[in-house]
């Protein structure tokens, strides 16, 4: 799939203490039960890899990836709804696997909501599998949600 990029300059770079301002907003309008802004300071503190993914000095995306023995994972990523569906998802994804190799992981790891199905369609797509299911993972309104497992080798 070839993405659609419709502005200019590209960008990733690390997140800064006053974009997180701007993450959370993202981060609240994609999920229906947002991180806060502690644990992205959190991510940050401890040096997770938090790459923002800017598009003419504009922050649309973020992700959050931590690495150790062999393994990455990717806690976060999300794209700003207004820019969905452009490809940058795909780009962000694709970055932070290559972060993730340079980091010497030689498998990546991550879990979605099963709701989620245009994420899931992404990250098939992208070569990855479905390797385990967590049941009940996910704070729901009333009712849990599954969570899926999915894991691609770098």
């Amino acid at each position: 799939m070839v993405a659609v990029i419709k502005s200019g300059d590209l960008r990733f770079r690390a997140f800064k203490k006053q974009d997180i301002e701007r993450i959370s907003s993202i981060e609240n309008q994609v999920y229906e039960f947002p991180w806060s802004e502690v644990i992205f300071f959190d991510c940050m503190r401890v040096n997770y890899e938090c790459i923002a993914l800017e598009v003419d000095e504009v922050i649309v995306g973020y992700s959050i990836l931590t690495s150790a023995v062999g393994e990455a994972h990717l806690l976060n990523i999300a794209i700003d709804p207004e820019c969905q569906r452009q490809g940058y998802g795909r780009i962000l994804l694709e970055h932070m696997l290559d972060r993730a190799r340079r980091l010497n992981a030689r498998t990546a790891f991550l879990e979605v909501r099963i709701s989620n199905t245009s994420a899931i369609k992404l990250y098939e797509s992208s070569g990855f599998n479905e390797i385990a299911m967590r049941n009940n993972y996910y704070p729901g309104h009333g009712e849990r949600e599954d969570g899926v497992i999915f894991a691609i080798a770098l």
